[in-house]
């Protein structure tokens, strides 16, 4: 080899391990975005969801069935398919993944002459269920505020 095709060579083999030797000089890509922030919990996660929902209607039926004031309302009721029933809206109206498929309100309670008295009495019963297992209260007035309009479709109708 001649003297000049080592000093290219030289002069090759230097600006490559130049350019090797600064590569991690280079600027270092941007860090990832940050993950959004996870979406709130929804109602029904956050009433301890199906099992939570199940334990609550069966303690809220048996005030209901213990309350003289409202109770020969649920006499003839099929008290197994009311719970189910009940579980099912609950589920869904706090984001849960079940679906009711029976009657609307309006239809169910029709000619039973609830009056508003009878509508506060079963919320009291309500309420008193949501107390014994520790309901936050932040999540009693959410649940009560889904279910509070039902009044005008079970009231008088």
């Amino acid at each position: 080899m001649t003297p000049m095709l080592w000093f290219r060579l030289a002069v090759i083999l230097g600006f490559t391990l130049t350019a090797v030797a600064c590569a991690p000089m280079a600027t270092p890509p941007p860090p990832p975005a940050p993950a959004p922030p996870p979406a709130p919990a929804s109602l029904y996660q956050r009433l301890g969801g199906q099992p939570a929902i199940v334990a609550v209607v069966d303690d809220f039926v048996a005030n209901v069935a213990a309350d003289r004031r409202i109770n020969r309302f649920f006499r003839r009721a099929n008290v197994p398919h009311l719970k189910e029933s009940l579980v099912a809206q609950v589920c869904q109206v706090t984001g849960g993944p079940c679906s009711y498929s029976g009657p609307p309100m309006r239809v169910v309670h029709h000619g039973m002459r609830i009056r508003n008295r009878d509508f506060d009495a079963l919320v009291q019963d309500l309420v008193k269920t949501l107390h014994k297992f520790n309901v936050p209260a932040r999540e009693q007035q959410e649940l009560l505020g889904i279910l509070g309009p039902l009044r005008t479709e079970i009231v008088g109708v």
